[in-house]
Order: structure tokens, then C-alpha cells, then sequence
């Protein structure tokens, strides 16, 4: 495999970020039964380019964008020990490219720009069946903390 490249994401990179996102969609629409029919949309992408308080990153082999990954500071509830925490999101590797660890590189990036920006603590959800992504976070070194739970009534 060649070089993977990391670095923020702009603008010119909305169009491969939609088709990024429609890709998360299709990989949790299986996981989740409380997903709405439809074309859905998660984020606001270029309000995640250009908040300052997010880090949006693309990976890229041979300028080729392959994976994407964000960081966003978010204040902690009143009686955590820290008083923010970096929100991991979006983290998404083209099917061809997974099982290369570039997610990894996506996540070491994300926890160093948190880290420079005062930040001590990242979290992120991920569905209980998705069990190739909670490896690979824990690999990194994350661990489970809360199971949120719900039924439909």
C-alpha cells in the first residue's frame, strides 16, 4: 500500500465527504431498526470545516481521499473530572482501504490535535453489534463506559 497522507479537510472536499457520510449511513442502517427510511444526512460538513473548535480530517494515498475522522471540543457535564472532552465522529474508510489501520492514523491525528487545544479526555458512540469498530477503538485504546438503551413504544 502507498503512503497515507493526513490533513484537514475544506471545502473542495464536500463532495467526497457527502459520499463518505451516505457510507456510514449504509454500514449503521443494518445496526439500527430506529433509523429513519430514506436518504439521511448526519452532519453538517462544512460547519464541521470551518468550526474552530473542530478538527475534520481526510486521509489520502496518492491524493486519493480514502478515510475521514473528526474531533470536536465539547464542554463535559457539570461532575465529570474533566471539564471538556474531544467527541470523535464521521470516522469512515473506504470499504477497499479498511483493515490497513488507517483509521488508527485518523484517531492519532484527532487525539494530538485535541491534546494541543487542552483537551484530556476523548469519547465517541458506536453501536453495541458493531463489533469490528469497538475493536479497532479499543485497539486504540478506548473503553466501553455506557450502554444507552431504548425501546420503541
Amino acid at each position: 500500500m502507498n503512503q497515507v497522507s493526513i490533513r484537514p479537510a475544506n471545502l473542495n472536499d464536500l463532495q467526497i465527504l457527502l459520499e463518505f457520510e451516505q457510507g456510514v449511513i449504509k454500514a449503521e442502517r443494518p445496526l439500527d431498526p430506529f433509523l429513519a427510511e430514506g436518504k439521511l444526512f448526519y452532519y453538517n460538513i462544512p460547519e464541521l470545516i470551518s468550526d474552530e473548535n473542530t478538527q475534520l480530517l481526510i486521509a489520502t494515498i496518492n491524493n486519493i481521499p480514502v478515510a475521514s475522522g473528526y474531533v470536536r471540543l465539547e464542554k463535559s457535564k457539570v461532575y465529570h473530572k474533566n471539564s471538556t472532552h474531544g467527541y470523535i465522529g464521521f470516522i469512515f474508510v473506504k470499504e477497499k482501504y479498511r483493515g490497513k489501520k488507517i483509521s488508527s492514523l485518523i484517531l492519532a491525528d484527532l487525539k494530538k490535535w485535541a491534546k494541543e487545544n487542552n483537551t484530556n479526555e476523548l469519547r465517541l458512540d458506536v453501536y453495541t453489534n458493531n463489533t469490528a469498530a469497538i475493536k479497532a477503538y479499543e485497539r486504540f485504546g478506548f473503553t466501553k463506559s455506557l450502554v444507552n438503551m431504548r425501546t420503541e413504544i
